[in-house]
């Protein structure tokens, strides 16, 4: 393929799940990567990408004059790769993460020699309406405008997103649903496949300077649908309980109203709206003209399905780190 050669790639965002995917895959392609982490992480995440092959430098992703000065350290990288994102979506640390630290990046991967930016963003930026996905658009425009080759890869659900109920099935709880569970529905990605995509794009002409939105193998899956194949799976009975959706919303009001008197609660309100959105949004391609989710349209990659991860999970052979990402 046209460009299949190594490359010397600056990595940030390395220890979260997709990032320490994202490190495996472009070191099995023979790059060298060299990625910028906070001091005193995980040390088995640590150990596991210094075992991989990947260069780990001890800086502030957020600093700039960290970045240059314990990432960069003034020399040539001829690509970026971000799996950087904020951690809970709230206003300050969005605009901070999401935005500012990559408009960094950007201005300094480019003076370092950088031809292709890959950006891992999200798929839910076709409907903004929170904080979070405003700060990825806005760098979204920045970067395509830069002048920059570039991929921006959003994302469907992560397996881990969807994680957050197997012990209560495996205790014999009810699983939970906003509604009816037919709300919604996503084509969840595995890691490792959603790193073999991002990996791809520095060798393949048709994901540059393109916006790509990606999916998991099969069809899409609402939250019922997840709850009768992991009861499936578990041995259990299909069990489920309703929450309103509505509730979160409701909750969202309070807590801005009493956000006037203590304003550290609007973080918390942001919270309960994110919640909402994800409860009463699907995580499929938006067709603005047709005014719905299209399951059709959503590009589908890789192999390993959520059956294989629930059924992983069951058997205690792995764990969901669910860190921001849980729900219930």
């Amino acid at each position: 393929m046209p460009g299949s050669r190594p490359r010397r790639i600056f990595l940030l965002g390395a220890t979260g799940t997709i990032g320490q995917a994202t490190a495996r895959a472009l070191a099995a392609r023979g790059h060298e990567v060299v990625a910028l982490v906070r001091p005193g992480g995980d040390p088995a995440v640590r150990q596991a990408l210094a075992a991989a092959g990947v260069v780990l430098r001890d800086g502030d992703v957020l600093d700039a004059g960290s970045l240059q000065r314990d990432g960069l350290r003034g020399e040539r990288f001829d690509a970026a790769v971000s799996c950087l994102a904020s951690r809970n979506g709230v206003p300050a640390d969005a605009w901070a993460v999401d935005h500012r630290a990559h408009v960094q990046a950007l201005t300094a991967l480019r003076d370092a020699g950088a031809e292709h930016f890959v950006l891992l963003s999200a798929i839910c930026v076709q409907k903004p309406r929170l904080a979070f996905q405003q700060a990825k658009l806005a760098f979204e425009r920045e970067l395509a405008a830069s002048g920059l080759r570039h991929s921006i890869v959003r994302p469907t659900a992560f397996f881990k997103s969807l994680s957050g109920q197997v012990a209560r099935v495996q205790a014999g709880k009810p699983f939970l649903l906003f509604g009816n569970g037919r709300l919604t529905a996503c084509k969840p990605i595995a890691d490792e496949d959603l790193a073999d995509y991002l990996a791809g794009c520095l060798d393949d002409p048709a994901r540059w300077d393109r916006v790509l939105p990606i999916g998991g193998p099969g069809p899409a899956i609402t939250p019922r649908e997840q709850g009768e194949l992991l009861c499936r799976l578990a041995g259990r009975p299909p069990c489920f309980r309703s929450v309103p959706p509505g509730l979160l919303r409701g909750i969202a009001g309070m807590l801005d109203l009493a956000a006037r008197v203590r304003p550290v609660l609007a973080a918390k309100a942001e919270l309960a709206r994110i919640g909402h959105y994800y409860a009463t949004e699907s995580m499929l391609v938006w067709d603005m003209q047709a005014q719905r989710y299209d399951a059709d349209a959503t590009p589908a990659w890789g192999t390993r399905t959520l059956a294989d991860h629930y059924a992983q999970l069951l058997r205690g052979e792995g764990h969901a780190d669910l860190g921001a990402h849980r729900v219930f």
